[in-house]
């Protein structure tokens, strides 16, 4: 017995150094909100460089909330400018983050929860260069409270 202990002390580290050295298809940046509050003002801004554009990406709201988090859904307006643009285009979206059924529909630890939303329909190509992204809480709280964070993530999407 104590020599599979010992082939599971060596083996697991071993596996897991592997798998981490593998190279991840993907940025994530968030933004930390003071005191847990939004304010309608704070509009954080997120940018990232695409170099390659033979692939085709996955774009997302990362976000982060206490369970004292109050609505289903966060209203949200994304402004973004793309590479070459000078005035970029804004979109708004409702961003659920819970059902009457289910509950909070993100990832849960103790009383924090985070959710990672697609905001894309399907994968899409990007244009080489950089992309600006100025998140906006458009609620009606202001500020909106229980809010860790909120960010931008992209991944590489799978062939």
């Amino acid at each position: 017995m104590k020599l599979v202990h010992r082939f599971l002390f060596l083996i697991v580290p071993a596996v897991l150094l592997v798998a981490s050295c593998q190279k991840v298809d993907l940025f994530e940046k968030n933004v930390s909100l003071k005191e847990h509050r939004w304010p309608s003002a704070v509009k954080p801004e997120i940018s990232f460089t695409i170099t390659d554009t033979t692939s085709l990406y996955n774009l997302f709201v990362v976000l982060r909330h206490t369970e004292a988090y109050r609505y289903n859904n966060l209203w949200l307006k994304i402004h973004t400018i793309a590479p070459g643009d000078s005035t970029g285009s804004p979109q708004s979206l409702d961003l659920q983050l819970a059902s009457n059924e289910k509950g909070w529909l993100g990832v849960g630890m103790d009383d924090i929860y985070e959710h990672r939303i697609r905001i894309t329909a399907s994968a899409i190509p990007l244009k080489p260069g950089t992309y600006r992204f100025k998140l906006e809480q458009i609620m009606r709280d202001d500020p909106l409270l229980h809010i860790l964070n909120v960010g931008i993530r992209v991944e590489r999407a799978p062939n």
